[in-house]
């Protein structure tokens, strides 16, 4: 599985519903040695006071469930530089 394979996933499944709300997640890495996927978070979820709890409870479970191979997703966003989340 590579970082592609995995943001074509994610540009098929996930970003669609972002994208209702002006949002989209972008992989950034995957380190395949340890299992750790490194996510930004871009759009109205950048800064967006409900953005962790997306990321933990829908999009960590579905590509986990999608990706067996991943045993740790990390948000690298930089959510206080965020000026325009869809929730303030």
């Amino acid at each position: 599985m590579t970082k592609e394979e995995i943001q074509s996933y994610v540009d098929d499944n996930i970003n669609p519903g972002l994208g209702m709300h002006g949002d989209f997640l972008t992989i950034q890495e995957y380190d395949t040695t340890i299992g750790v996927l490194y996510v930004t978070m871009g759009g109205g979820c950048q800064g967006c006071s409900s953005a962790a709890l997306t990321l933990k409870q829908g999009i960590d479970q579905i590509l986990k469930e999608e990706f067996p191979e991943i045993k740790l997703i990390e948000d690298t966003t930089q959510h206080h530089e965020g000026v325009n989340p869809f929730y303030t």
